[in-house]
Protein backbone atom coordinates (compact mmCIF):
# COMPACT_ATOMS: atom_id res chain seq x y z
CA UNK A 1 0.00 0.00 0.00
CA UNK A 2 1.41 3.37 -1.06
CA UNK A 3 1.38 6.59 0.83
CA UNK A 4 -1.29 9.08 -0.11
CA UNK A 5 -0.27 12.64 -0.85
CA UNK A 6 -0.48 15.41 1.73
CA UNK A 7 -1.33 18.82 0.30
CA UNK A 8 -1.61 22.00 2.34
CA UNK A 9 -3.21 25.34 1.43
CA UNK A 10 -2.13 28.01 3.87
CA UNK A 11 -1.66 31.76 4.17
CA UNK A 12 -3.61 34.85 5.12
CA UNK A 13 -5.12 35.32 1.67
CA UNK A 14 -8.56 34.35 0.50
CA UNK A 15 -8.84 31.24 -1.65
CA UNK A 16 -7.58 28.31 0.42
CA UNK A 17 -10.96 26.62 0.70
CA UNK A 18 -11.90 27.32 -2.94
CA UNK A 19 -8.57 25.81 -4.04
CA UNK A 20 -9.33 22.68 -2.01
CA UNK A 21 -12.86 22.58 -3.48
CA UNK A 22 -11.36 22.79 -6.95
CA UNK A 23 -9.24 19.74 -6.17
CA UNK A 24 -12.39 18.00 -4.92
CA UNK A 25 -14.24 18.67 -8.18
CA UNK A 26 -11.24 17.51 -10.23
CA UNK A 27 -11.00 14.28 -8.21
CA UNK A 28 -14.76 13.67 -8.55
CA UNK A 29 -14.49 14.23 -12.32
CA UNK A 30 -11.93 11.39 -12.34
CA UNK A 31 -14.40 9.08 -10.60
CA UNK A 32 -12.94 9.43 -7.12
CA UNK A 33 -14.93 9.84 -3.92
CA UNK A 34 -14.23 12.91 -1.81
CA UNK A 35 -15.11 13.72 1.80
CA UNK A 36 -14.86 17.33 2.99
CA UNK A 37 -15.02 18.15 6.69
CA UNK A 38 -15.18 21.85 7.58
CA UNK A 39 -13.96 23.27 10.88
CA UNK A 40 -14.19 26.71 12.54
CA UNK A 41 -16.66 28.02 9.97
CA UNK A 42 -19.89 27.58 11.87
CA UNK A 43 -22.25 25.79 9.54
CA UNK A 44 -19.97 26.62 6.61
CA UNK A 45 -21.27 25.38 3.27
CA UNK A 46 -23.48 22.79 4.94
CA UNK A 47 -26.72 23.91 3.33
CA UNK A 48 -25.25 24.31 -0.15
CA UNK A 49 -27.67 23.02 -2.77
CA UNK A 50 -24.81 22.96 -5.29
CA UNK A 51 -22.68 20.65 -3.16
CA UNK A 52 -25.68 18.46 -2.37
CA UNK A 53 -26.02 17.86 -6.12
CA UNK A 54 -22.41 16.64 -6.17
CA UNK A 55 -23.26 13.68 -3.92
CA UNK A 56 -22.34 10.85 -3.74
CA UNK A 57 -18.97 11.75 -5.30
CA UNK A 58 -18.40 14.70 -2.94
CA UNK A 59 -19.78 14.60 0.60
CA UNK A 60 -19.56 17.64 2.87
CA UNK A 61 -19.69 17.44 6.66
CA UNK A 62 -19.55 19.99 9.44
CA UNK A 63 -20.10 19.24 13.09
CA UNK A 64 -20.42 22.73 14.53
CA UNK A 65 -23.92 23.89 15.39
CA UNK A 66 -23.43 27.66 15.54
CA UNK A 67 -24.00 29.94 12.57
CA UNK A 68 -21.10 32.13 13.71
CA UNK A 69 -17.39 31.60 13.20
CA UNK A 70 -15.63 30.09 16.21
CA UNK A 71 -13.71 33.26 17.13
CA UNK A 72 -16.96 35.23 17.48
CA UNK A 73 -18.49 32.88 20.05
CA UNK A 74 -18.77 33.42 23.80
CA UNK A 75 -16.51 31.24 25.97
CA UNK A 76 -19.48 29.06 26.93
CA UNK A 77 -20.48 28.48 23.30
CA UNK A 78 -16.82 27.84 22.38
CA UNK A 79 -16.73 24.99 24.90
CA UNK A 80 -19.87 23.49 23.34
CA UNK A 81 -18.42 23.81 19.86
CA UNK A 82 -15.10 22.26 20.93
CA UNK A 83 -17.03 19.07 21.72
CA UNK A 84 -18.65 19.21 18.27
CA UNK A 85 -15.28 19.88 16.61
CA UNK A 86 -13.75 16.90 18.42
CA UNK A 87 -16.60 14.78 17.01
CA UNK A 88 -15.52 16.03 13.59
CA UNK A 89 -11.92 14.97 14.29
CA UNK A 90 -13.13 11.51 15.39
CA UNK A 91 -15.15 11.26 12.18
CA UNK A 92 -12.04 12.21 10.16
CA UNK A 93 -10.11 9.43 11.92
CA UNK A 94 -12.88 6.98 11.07
CA UNK A 95 -12.79 8.02 7.39
CA UNK A 96 -8.99 7.64 7.38
CA UNK A 97 -8.98 4.22 9.04
CA UNK A 98 -11.83 2.76 6.99
CA UNK A 99 -10.65 4.16 3.65
CA UNK A 100 -14.01 5.90 3.27
CA UNK A 101 -12.88 7.98 0.27
CA UNK A 102 -10.04 8.66 -2.15
CA UNK A 103 -9.52 12.27 -1.07
CA UNK A 104 -10.19 13.72 2.38
CA UNK A 105 -10.24 17.51 2.76
CA UNK A 106 -10.01 18.92 6.28
CA UNK A 107 -10.96 22.55 5.70
CA UNK A 108 -9.52 25.02 8.26
CA UNK A 109 -8.23 22.11 10.36
CA UNK A 110 -4.89 23.87 10.90
CA UNK A 111 -6.76 26.52 12.87
CA UNK A 112 -7.56 23.86 15.48
CA UNK A 113 -3.88 23.98 16.49
CA UNK A 114 -4.04 27.79 16.86
CA UNK A 115 -7.20 27.48 18.96
CA UNK A 116 -5.52 24.77 21.10
CA UNK A 117 -8.30 22.31 20.30
CA UNK A 118 -5.79 19.78 18.96
CA UNK A 119 -2.03 19.56 19.49
CA UNK A 120 0.61 19.37 16.79
CA UNK A 121 1.25 15.74 17.82
CA UNK A 122 -2.45 14.87 17.44
CA UNK A 123 -2.46 16.47 13.98
CA UNK A 124 0.67 14.54 12.99
CA UNK A 125 -0.94 11.29 14.18
CA UNK A 126 -4.04 12.10 12.13
CA UNK A 127 -1.92 12.74 9.02
CA UNK A 128 -0.05 9.46 9.50
CA UNK A 129 -3.37 7.57 9.39
CA UNK A 130 -3.93 8.44 5.72
CA UNK A 131 -2.53 5.24 4.21
CA UNK A 132 -2.91 5.57 0.44
CA UNK A 133 -5.62 8.24 0.72
CA UNK A 134 -4.81 11.78 -0.45
CA UNK A 135 -5.29 14.39 2.26
CA UNK A 136 -5.70 18.17 1.92
CA UNK A 137 -5.41 20.47 4.94
CA UNK A 138 -6.25 24.16 4.92
CA UNK A 139 -5.64 26.90 7.46
CA UNK A 140 -4.13 30.35 7.90
CA UNK A 141 -1.09 29.36 9.98
CA UNK A 142 1.21 26.46 9.24
CA UNK A 143 3.27 24.69 11.85
CA UNK A 144 6.79 23.69 10.74
CA UNK A 145 6.36 20.11 12.04
CA UNK A 146 3.28 19.70 9.85
CA UNK A 147 4.87 21.50 6.89
CA UNK A 148 7.76 19.03 6.58
CA UNK A 149 5.27 16.15 6.25
CA UNK A 150 3.63 17.68 3.17
CA UNK A 151 4.19 16.68 -0.43
CA UNK A 152 3.12 20.15 -1.52
CA UNK A 153 2.43 23.39 0.34
CA UNK A 154 0.64 26.25 -1.41
CA UNK A 155 0.84 29.60 0.34
CA UNK A 156 -1.99 31.87 -0.68
CA UNK A 157 -1.73 35.58 -0.05
CA UNK A 158 -3.85 38.50 -1.10
CA UNK A 159 -1.95 41.26 -2.85
CA UNK A 160 -3.46 44.64 -3.69
CA UNK A 161 -1.96 46.59 -6.53
CA UNK A 162 -2.41 50.28 -6.98
CA UNK A 163 -3.36 51.44 -10.42
CA UNK A 164 -1.35 54.43 -11.56
CA UNK A 165 -2.91 56.78 -14.07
Amino acid sequence: MGKGGLYIYTGDGRGKSPAAMGRAVAAAAEGQHVVIIQFLKGKGLGESEFLRRMEPEIKLFHFEKSDENFEQLSEEKKQEEIMNIKNGIHFAKKVLTTGGCDLLILDEVLGLIDQKIVTVEEMKDLIEMRGDMDLILTGINLNDDICVMADEVSKIETVKFKVWH
